[in-house]
């Protein structure tokens, strides 16, 4: 049987890899920061090579953006020494490792989706930090998928449940919208992981839901589908300022998925209405 060793087990992604593998004839490893400190090399040694996995999937990360600029030490343990610590295990082991990036790596200034091909320029600790971590990878694991996401959103704490919790008591929400990104299901993803994973495809990979909005339009799609009456007011990034740069426009094209495999991602309003027709 095969094993899958998943870190950050808890979060959204971990949660939705849970769900796809469901039942499948594999064995998944679960563990979060209470099983394994991802940050302590002999700690992720041991436990790989205890467990023995033929792949690891690494969910874990420091994710709060704003918190990054003020926990830069913090932010770098868990999103480059983490992955790193893992793909040398996975050398080790002749695991693959699956490493889960971000749309932050750009700088966000392009007017057309990021291919797999364009130079990353981070401006922000998130990152700048998430980008180091992809480098390790690259340098420590033999067999690597990067796999870059945006806007992640699923079960936990996400934009979506924080837009309907604010709809509860207000009838106007401030939303920016003059950054655009492409809000992703983490079913869409899991599933998109789940293609890749048996293959000997390794590379850089963009995974996203298809199709862009800015924040403001994925606010109002949310109010729209949950029948609220809560309206968006539309701010610029001036009038909501925040720690943390964040890229104005970061739509990433999955290009590699597309050309390689034939692969695609449901467009980003049909994969959140099958995510809303979940929690409502």
């Amino acid at each position: 049987m095969k094993k899958i060793f998943v870190t950050g087990c808890n979060g959204q992604l971990g949660r939705a890899l849970n769900q796809v593998y469901a039942g499948d004839d594999v064995e998944l490893i679960n563990t979060d920061v209470a099983e394994l400190d991802i940050t302590k090399i002999d700690e992720v040694l041991a436990c790989i090579e205890k467990h023995k996995p033929d792949v690891i999937i690494n969910c874990a990360a420091h994710t709060n953006v704003n918190a990054c600029e003020s926990q830069w030490d913090l932010a770098y343990k868990i999103n480059a020494i983490g992955p790193r610590n893992l793909s040398i295990a996975a050398r080790r082991t002749g695991a693959k490792i699956i490493h889960v990036s971000t749309d932050y790596v750009f700088d966000g200034t392009h007017t057309e989706p990021y291919t797999e091909f364009d130079q990353p320029a981070p401006i922000g600790a998130y990152g700048k930090t998430k980008y180091e971590g992809e480098e390790f990878v690259k340098q420590f694991a033999d067999r690597f998928f990067i796999v870059r996401t945006a806007w992640l959103y699923g079960d936990g704490n996400n934009f979506a449940k924080t837009m309907l919790s604010l709809a509860e008591t207000k009838d106007e929400v401030g939303v920016v919208a003059d950054q655009f990104g492409s809000p992703t299901s983490a079913l869409e993803l899991a599933r998109a992981i789940k293609a890749l994973e048996p293959t000997d495809n390794y590379g850089t990979f963009h995974a996203t839901c298809e199709g862009s909005c800015s924040w403001a339009d994925f606010a109002e799609k949310i109010f729209a589908l949950a029948g609220k009456n809560t309206k968006v007011k539309r701010l610029t990034t001036d009038e909501y300022p925040t720690p943390a740069k964040r890229p104005a426009y970061s739509v990433l094209d999955n290009y590699m998925l597309r050309l390689t495999m034939g692969y695609k991602f449901q467009n980003w309003e049909d994969a959140l209405k099958e995510y809303m027709n979940g929690i409502l």
